[in-house]
């Protein structure tokens, strides 16, 4: 292979991007907004939650514990009910995600040093905000619960309230969070969106370029040429592995500076996982652009071929350790989780070679595999 060759099929490639300017605008636009799209539509944060009371008991008592969840920023209260027959009708129409059910007698209990028992009723069309809307309801009744138990056995013993506090409460949890102390789900979206992004856009970008040839027959003129497979196939993918680049360098401002994504580890290391990513993601192209004619057949199997992988087998949003057996197979023989791992590493916890160079050499490997394929697969001479 003879690199001055090489870098003239990959300058005629370049002119035929400016050439087309809907195309280039295209290659540099479309992974921006794919990236403020996704950053600003896709929050698992479960905040501001619709939420109402009934309160049957209308008393001091029954009023402040209600407060507790008012007052609490998950939760939006969007007022009283009379009774719980307007709770279905409610929800259904999403006006409401929550309601908290105070029944007679609270205060009375209470004040009587009984127990006293409460009703929430949650919406549970999505399992994953039941189950953290639960969670804020037991944090927030536990916590008042424990403000009741401590008024009422200060009335009635004297004793000071950091004494009371050790027998009621007498082990004290205390939790931190590593590397996303706030718990923004954005902080954590962010780099795997990258991951996400080119995933997508370079086989696009990658398929598009070469099909097109096929298209209009300007790959004849390959055919008849003196350039090897090996010369055109390396000028050919050069424009769209720099261009991908230029985009990742554009996501990773985007979600430093855009986002407020942190970004703790080693730049070098992470444009080198970034590199070997990206090649990996082109060399998915080069194969289907060798095995399809038209454009509009090569966009589909693109489509089905990395959307998928991208978003249910990479760990963006379903946690790997969660996946079935089989689909946990599956994930660790796509390449998007071992850069997704690369990218929530280098942003959020810190960390760089030391730790994450095995999962760049698998990415070295894919692209290795993906290329060596395209390069066995091409052939110039027409395929009939």
């Amino acid at each position: 292979m003879k690199i001055d060759r090489t870098l003239v099929v990959a300058h005629k490639e370049w002119l035929e991007i400016r050439r087309d300017r809907l195309f280039l605008s295209l290659c540099l636009i479309v992974p921006v907004v794919l990236m403020l799209l996704f950053g600003y539509g896709l929050s698992l944060d479960v905040e501001n939650i619709p939420f109402a009371v009934v309160d049957h008991d209308e008393s001091p008592a029954s009023r402040d514990y209600a407060s507790h969840f008012s007052d609490s920023r998950y939760f939006d209260f969007r007022g009283r009910l009379a009774n719980e027959a307007d709770i279905d009708g409610l929800i259904a129409a999403n006006e409401l995600r929550a309601v908290l059910v105070i029944p007679p007698g609270f205060g009375r209990d209470l004040a009587a040093g009984r127990s006293a028992a409460v009703q929430t009723i949650l919406d549970g069309t999505f399992p994953v905000r039941a189950m953290t809307m639960r969670g804020y309801v037991l944090a927030i009744n536990a916590q008042a619960s424990m403000n009741i138990a401590l008024d009422w056995a200060r009335t009635r013993s004297g004793a000071d309230e950091a004494t009371l506090s050790a027998i009621v409460q007498p082990v004290k949890l205390e939790t931190r969070n590593l590397y996303n102390q706030p718990l923004r789900s954005v902080w954590s979206m962010a780099p795997k969106l990258i991951m996400v992004i080119l995933m997508i856009t370079p086989p696009f970008l990658t398929v598009l370029g070469v099909v097109r040839e096929k298209e209009s027959g300007s790959i004849f003129n390959i055919y008849a040429s003196t350039v090897s497979k090996a010369e055109f196939l390396v000028g050919k993918l050069i424009p769209y592995v720099v261009i991908s680049m230029f985009n990742a360098l554009m996501l990773f401002a985007l979600a430093r500076y855009l986002f407020g994504a942190p970004f703790k580890g080693d730049f070098i290391f992470f444009a080198l996982g970034t590199m070997m990513y990206v090649v990996c993601t082109t060399g998915i192209g080069l194969v289907i652009s060798v095995l399809v004619r038209t454009q509009t057949a090569a966009m589909v199997i693109v489509a089905i071929v990395t959307v998928v992988p991208a978003a249910l087998y990479s760990g963006a949003i379903i946690p790997i350790e969660s996946l079935s057996p089989a689909a946990s197979a599956l994930a660790h023989l796509l390449p998007a989780m071992y850069y997704a791992k690369i990218a929530t590493g280098s942003f959020l916890k810190g960390v760089g070679a030391t730790v994450l160079w095995p999962n760049v050499l698998v990415l070295a490997a894919y692209a290795a595999a993906l290329m060596g394929a395209g390069y066995l697969l091409f052939t110039k001479r027409p395929r009939t």
